[in-house]
């Protein structure tokens, strides 16, 4: 993991509605921490760090550093409460991580190689992104940054499933241990739309003018 996130925060005194409240006011934001057989720890964060964070995908599924009161907390995002309809954060989830307790996280899939894709460049096909994540588990030392799907060798009407990533070492994907069921589709190529009824209907003009052709011969 290339990137590295640090935040700082501070032991949340103040509990209730009208607390978090006013620390929203003031450019901070209420989170929780918990995990690793400790208990939930409520902590304060400042609002513009943390947005500033989230810019950045990584972020996201990432190992962070969280300064408390001077000490430091290794942590993954798990959960953010936004603003319906303002750029705010309103709370913050954090779980602490255990070096030998196995993750759940859902990291960025990367698509390369859709410019090259067979079925785009020789059958023009259209490109589906059906997922943009997925949900693996792993050791915190493993926990990749994002994962690379290949589609150069994509033909039309083909699909990459998640039995067909390749995932680093220690890395699983969920849903594939619930069985085969559920191996879904995270990227494919079809024709595009219209494309087989204008296929369909120029082969029909075809043969209607050479049906006319005969009769007026």
């Amino acid at each position: 993991m290339s990137a590295s996130f640090e935040l700082t925060a501070e032991v949340r005194k103040d509990k209730g509605k009208g607390a978090s409240r006013r620390l929203r006011r003031s450019g901070k934001i209420p989170a929780i921490m918990y995990g690793a057989g400790e208990p939930p720890l409520p902590l304060v964060l400042d609002h513009d760090a943390v947005v500033h964070n989230l810019e950045n995908e990584a972020f996201y599924s990432h190992i962070l550093d969280i300064d408390v009161e001077g000490k430091t907390v290794q942590a993954v995002l798990k959960d953010i409460q936004r603003h319906t309809h303002k750029p705010t954060v309103l709370h913050i989830d954090l779980q602490r991580i255990d070096a030998a307790e196995k993750l759940r996280m859902h990291v960025p899939l990367h698509f390369i190689g859709e410019d090259r894709a067979v079925g785009v460049k020789k059958s023009g096909g259209v490109i589906s992104h059906l997922m943009m994540d997925v949900e693996v588990t792993c050791l915190p030392k493993d926990l990749p940054e994002y994962i690379e799907v290949d589609v150069s060798n994509l033909g039309l009407n083909e699909a990459v499933h998640l039995s067909d990533i390749q995932l680093p070492e220690g890395v699983e994907i969920v849903a594939l241990q619930h069985g085969p069921e559920h191996d879904q589709p995270v990227i494919s190529i079809h024709s595009p739309r219209g494309g087989v009824e204008s296929e369909e209907a120029a082969a029909g003009e075809g043969a209607e003018g050479e049906a006319a052709e005969g009769e007026g011969g």
